[in-house]
């Protein structure tokens, strides 16, 4: 080889080098947006957003293919957070993915449920309890208002309730943006 060609070789080598650092250290910067931004998020894995999952969203967001706006359980407050952290315009919510409101949790009416097991199924974060044929009731602490147990139900014995701040609920862990 030529003193040329080994030139020419280590220069590409080189860039090669380079690029590869340049894709990891991007690769290492989403990956700890992400984080950054799945704290901001309420953790209610409701889905309203279009994705499966907070965690999900949040990648979406991170990498910019999705906006910062589609978050009902996080509201004007999670919006502002997420435009401050991503460096983005803040935005109205996005009104097909739902509207906000006050924190909720799930209430089976007991009396009336059949115990067939499909909400328990159905909640992503395993605040209902109960078994087969038996009634069924939600652990109110761990409830995070996500909605999904109320569609499969077939007797409609699940409501929708506003969440009551006394001591017993007192450990229900806060959204971590709220001021």
């Amino acid at each position: 080889m030529t003193a040329i060609t080994t030139l020419l070789l280590l220069v590409l080598f080189a860039a090669a080098c380079a690029a590869w650092l340049r894709t990891e250290q991007s690769r290492v910067d989403v990956e700890a947006l992400t984080e950054r931004i799945n704290a901001l998020l309420p953790q209610t894995q409701c889905t309203r957003c279009g994705y499966p999952a907070c965690r999900p969203y949040a990648e979406a967001i991170a990498h910019g293919e999705a906006p910062i706006n589609r978050c009902p359980p996080g509201g004007e407050a999670g919006i502002r957070a997420l435009a401050a952290l991503t460096g983005r315009a803040v935005q109205p919510l996005d009104p097909a993915c739902g509207e906000e409101m006050p924190p909720r949790v799930a209430l089976i009416d007991e009396d009336a449920c059949i115990g067939c097991t499909k909400c328990i199924q159905a909640c992503p974060v395993d605040s209902i309890v109960g078994a087969a044929k038996v009634m069924h009731t939600v652990i109110s602490q761990q409830c995070t208002g996500c909605e999904l147990c109320i569609p499969p139900c077939p007797v409609d014995c699940i409501a929708m309730v506003p969440l009551l701040v006394d001591a017993r609920e007192a450990a229900r862990p806060a959204v971590p943006y709220a001021a």
